[in-house]
């Protein structure tokens, strides 16, 4: 029979090292070593580092459920996250983000999927009952969010990607989608489009309330015709986004110009409009919002508006961190802008001209 510190085949089980493995190791006491760990101001910078380095050489790593019965902290920050499959590389870039952001902290991500039709508030309801996280992140934001008020009831630290109704009173990062609403549409009348069309974002999401208010806005000082797109949204298959475009750039809605916030749905608006036998840049034109290099590589080129994504999942890190820390909601606010990418001229244009 094996020895009970013996694995399947004879071999020796290492003891996990621990605060009192340091603490031998390297001479000082176990208040010390973990005090080191935690970053403490009054140890000596080189105290800090021998510790550290020695931690990573023998593979320490705190107990957590002894962590949390001592603190009652979990180390974890849960992400909930929209499974649509039209945002799969919003959820990679979103991780990434949150990833780096938490290298060198004692933080680990848990991810918490979010179904498409389900309650919103059952995740939410789940960590903060359970106090599976220390911290949540949530995405995909609605004017009066219930997630949002449930978790300010209860104090419960949290970061939107995304505003809501409430202002200040969370911490929040957004990206400026009424910029790039405005922006989009003065690009479209710069290259000489009249009739101008919208692929909203489905209703009850705050962004949408900013682009679409943009849009018609800039469209309306610019003295051209908009609308949005009829049928579908962000959200829609891309089967509907090709079949919208054949149906909508001839007669009688003949929309010249697009503006569609998914790089990927941009794609199958492209090809509707060469199912209708227009040519992308020539009779109609499309800008996106991108978040990764998908449209470097496609052809017709278009313009479009880049969020970077990972940027964003380290932006709600680094708030949700300092909120935990105690920093005041009101001050942990953010908004980034949309960065332009041209990839083709306009009349009146130097095709060499840059970005």
């Amino acid at each position: 029979m094996p020895d009970a510190k013996s694995g399947a085949r004879g071999e020796k089980r290492l003891a996990r090292p621990t605060l009192r493995t340091l603490a031998d190791l390297t001479g000082l006491g176990v208040t010390t070593v973990s005090r080191a760990l935690k970053d403490a101001p009054e140890l000596s910078a080189e105290t800090k580092a021998r510790v550290r380095t020695l931690a990573a050489e023998i593979g320490y790593r705190p107990d957590r459920a002894a962590l949390r019965l001592r603190t009652g902290k979990t180390l974890v920050i849960a992400l909930v996250l929209d499974q649509s499959d039209a945002i799969a590389e919003f959820a990679r870039r979103m991780i990434f983000g949150i990833s780096r952001a938490l290298e060198g902290t004692s933080y680990h991500l848990v991810v918490f999927p979010q179904f498409d039709g389900a309650d919103p508030l059952e995740p939410i309801r789940y960590i903060a009952d359970t106090a599976a996280a220390d911290g949540v992140i949530f995405t995909h934001t609605r004017p009066q969010d219930p997630r949002v008020k449930l978790l300010l009831s209860r104090d419960f630290p949290f970061v939107t990607h995304g505003r809501t109704h409430f202002g200040n009173a969370h911490p929040f990062h957004d990206f400026d989608n009424g910029a790039f609403a405005r922006l989009a549409v003065e690009r479209l009348v710069a290259c000489g489009r009249k009739r101008l069309a919208l692929i909203a974002p489905r209703g009850e999401f705050t962004y949408g309330e900013y682009m679409l208010g943009a849009f018609a806005e800039a469209a309306g000082k610019a003295g051209v015709a908009h609308a949005t797109l009829e049928g579908i949204d962000l959200d829609s298959p891309a089967r509907a986004f090709r079949a919208a475009a054949r149906r909508t750039a001839g007669p009688p809605a003949g929309f010249d110009g697009f503006v569609c916030a998914s790089e990927t749905r941009s794609i199958a608006l492209i090809a509707g409009l060469q199912d209708a036998g227009f040519t992308v840049g020539r009779d109609a034109d499309v800008i996106a919002k991108e978040t990764s290099d998908l449209l470097d590589n496609i052809s017709p080129p278009i313009d479009s508006f880049c969020e970077d994504l990972v940027f964003a999942g380290s932006e709600l890190t680094r708030l949700l961190l300092a909120r935990m820390q105690g920093a005041p909601a009101a001050d942990l606010n953010s908004l980034s802008q949309p960065e332009f990418r041209r990839r083709r001229s306009c009349p009146g244009e130097s095709a060499a001209s840059p970005r």
